[in-house]
């Protein structure tokens, strides 16, 4: 094929390779297949993001852009096939090309729907509920997060160009920060392609994205504490970058997912014959030839009881002879090269050190088979499985990572010692453990959580619809300590956090309504006269306010509710028992029908804008109302969210009073009301 030449998009305009632009080789062929190198006006860029895209974006809710990047998910899934045929350069088989492409663009739609459901239709996300800073209420606090008024630089790795891209873009674009994406070089290929269908689908603002295909220059020298730096590779490489003394002067934020000597434990109970441990070992291989074991999660030790440990290096062998290794094209090649020479020439480095404290039991590096390939000319080695006799005194296997289809078999007597020598790895990004013994894993988070961002546990009831050891989801944090870099990255909400301020807010109710736009109790409410049942999502307003009449609580209610509902718990029932309570003064009615009466109180029964009661939270009962009593209610508009194109949500503060103006019960009702146009 004829070489690519690699462009940079930078302040909306795409700049071509220049004269010192870097050649990149075909993993499988080695052949030159594209040029990457742009000499960029970094400022300019820089200025870019912040005045056009930052403005632009923050214009926007959270609504807004979560409904943006589910157009742009829509506009790749349809597009991918372009990113499938590059990938095959980059020794990507079907399913590593699967991983990717698929796996980034599914972590595009999952920021999309977390950010409908789980974020405001605002430019302001509230955290946390309110504190009273006050007796009477009159000042409070409240913690909230707004977008940085900076860029976010996102420098990826060479393994995942399409989903290492989008994992970083989503909770970005989705806090309201415009991005600059730097690949690195060696598949930047993959990466521009789909860069380049993205600012093609006109979806995004301007100013929101930029693209450096080539080296950062002095890029990082002219950051700003706004802005942050997400980094994923090599940890030597996370240690120069955020060492930078700048980037230390302004406590620019620096997330990081480096190296990880990732862990599985084969669990004490999962002997030869179990389910778990046939698991165990299709886990050990998957990982090991999955992107020719480039993946940062991928298992670089597996920890076996030393009495499985020959049954589990045989299993695993077994399996690794039967992997076809060659041109990813070939639809029985289940392994493909190593992704550029660099990274072959890097593995066996590594190797060799590995070998002075383990054997090699499968895998040649001299001699293997490739298929439909040159192994000479391709990046190609075979899968390396080490045993290790003395796992408690070696040290160069729990600090040493082969970035490539390498890993080490190591025994342990004891679970504390399996964790411990899993610890040792100095910080993972996920440790994986196979029992189907509830106490060994319990035993085995509390002694290995603090090293380990995730903890995969499975067995026979759980492995039918799991994910895999080495599958990050963007629901769940992705990150570690230590070793890993100390970063988290995606973790639905927490990913996005990662891009936007958190405040403390202090005020009174009316200020701190007015900046989250959700309504605080305390603040100032409005009654128009109309029944809020019968005024449209559109025509509600923050605030309003229903207060109902009210009704009295007899006996005969009372004894009424509990015959019907079959709820005859003695404080409803026997005076004697009720009184004996220290909660209660006697017999008190049912808190379901207190629930119930206030719903009479203040609903209103014609068809209308109120769709459907889909639910309550928050309910709190907080004095007892005895025969007797009144309650009334007073319903409050504490917040709106568009959810579809006929209807919204909104969420209503309900508090239930006595005749003496005291609090019996508070709870968030929630109701789905139809927009005007379709009532």
């Amino acid at each position: 094929m004829t070489a690519l030449s690699l462009e940079s998009f930078a302040a909306g305009r795409w700049v071509r390779p220049g004269p010192d632009a870097r050649s990149i080789a075909s993993a499988v062929t080695g052949e030159d297949i594209a040029r990457a190198g742009s000499a960029l006006d970094y400022q300019a860029m820089l200025d870019h993001a912040r005045d056009v895209g930052g403005q632009a974006l923050r214009a926007l809710t959270f609504h807004d852009r979560a409904r943006m990047l589910k157009a742009l998910a829509g506009y790749l899934g349809e597009r991918k096939q372009t990113l499938y045929d590059l990938s095959l350069h980059a020794g990507c088989t079907k399913a590593d090309s699967w991983i990717d492409i698929d796996g980034g663009i599914g972590t595009v739609f999952v920021f999309a729907s977390k950010g409908r459901r789980e974020m405001p239709d605002s430019h302001v996300y509230v955290d946390g509920d309110v504190e009273l800073l006050s007796r009477n209420g009159t000042f409070l606090g409240q913690h909230v997060a707004t977008p940085l008024q900076g860029a976010a630089i996102h420098i990826n790795a060479f393994n995942f160009p399409v989903w290492g891209m989008l994992e970083k873009l989503a909770p970005t674009l989705l806090a309201g920060v415009p991005a600059i994406v730097k690949p690195a070089t060696s598949t930047s290929y993959v990466a521009e392609a789909c860069f380049r269908m993205i600012v093609e689908s006109g979806i995004l603002p301007d100013g929101a994205v930029q693209f450096i295909a080539g080296g950062t220059g002095d890029l990082l020298d002219r950051l700003t504490p706004q802005d942050v730096v997400s980094f994923t590779g090599s940890a030597a490489t996370a240690l120069m970058l955020r060492s930078n003394p700048h980037i230390l002067r302004h406590s620019v934020r620096f997330i990081a997912e480096q190296d990880s000597l990732n862990a599985s434990i084969l669990g004490p109970d999962a002997a030869p014959g179990t389910p778990e441990f046939d698991l165990f070992v299709k886990e050990a291989v998957r990982e090991m030839t999955a992107k020719a074991g480039q993946k940062c999660t991928a298992i670089r030790r597996i920890i076996a009881p030393k009495a499985f440990e020959s049954d589990v290096i045989d299993a695993i062998r077994a399996k690794l002879a039967k992997t076809v290794i060659g041109d990813p094209a070939l639809e029985n090649v289940r392994m493909g090269p190593l992704a550029s020479m660099a990274q072959v020439r890097d593995v066996l480095e590594k190797v060799a050190v590995i070998a002075t404290e383990a054997e090699c039991v499968h895998g040649d590096p001299a001699s293997f088979a490739v298929e439909g390939a040159d192994a000479e000319t391709g990046a190609f080695l075979p899968p390396m499985l080490f045993r290790c006799a003395d796992p408690v005194g070696a040290s160069a296997i729990h600090g040493t990572e082969a970035f490539g289809p390498v890993s080490t078999v190591m025994g342990y007597d004891t679970l504390d010692e399996a964790v411990s020598l899993a610890n040792r790895g100095g910080g993972s990004l996920v440790m994986s453990l196979i029992t189907h013994d509830p106490e060994v894993a319990r035993s085995a988070v509390l002694g290995a959580g603090a090293w380990h961002g995730r903890i995969y546990v499975n067995n026979r009831d759980s492995m039918g619809e799991s994910t895999g050891h080495g599958s990050p989801l963007p629901h769940m944090t992705h990150g570690g300590p230590g070793r890993a870099g100390g970063g988290e990255e995606m973790g639905g909400v927490r990913g996005v956090m990662h891009y936007m301020q958190r405040i403390a807010i202090q005020g009174g109710p009316d200020m701190l309504t007015a900046i989250t736009g959700m309504y605080v109790p305390g603040s100032k409410t409005v009654e128009t006269g109309v029944h809020p049942f019968r005024r449209t999502f559109e025509e509600l307003d923050i605030g309003e306010t229903l207060r109902t009449q009210s009704r009295e609580i007899t006996l005969e209610d009372i004894e009424h509710f509990a015959n019907f509902t079959g709820d005859t718990f003695y404080a409803h029932m026997d005076e004697e028992a009720a009184k004996a309570n220290p909660f209660f003064p006697g017999r008190v009615a049912h808190g379901y029908l207190l629930l119930s009466f206030a719903a009479g109180l203040f609903v209103d029964p014609a068809p209308g804008p109120v769709l459907a009661n889909v639910g309550l939270e928050g309910l709190s009962f907080q004095k007892p109302v005895s025969p007797g009593d009144a309650i009334r209610v007073a319903l409050t508009v504490k917040r709106k969210t568009k959810r579809t194109d006929t209807y919204g949500e909104v969420r209503w503060h309900v508090v239930l009073t006595n005749q003496d103006d005291e609090t019996v019960a508070t709870y968030e009702l929630h109701t789905m009301n139809a927009y005007r146009d379709v009532t």
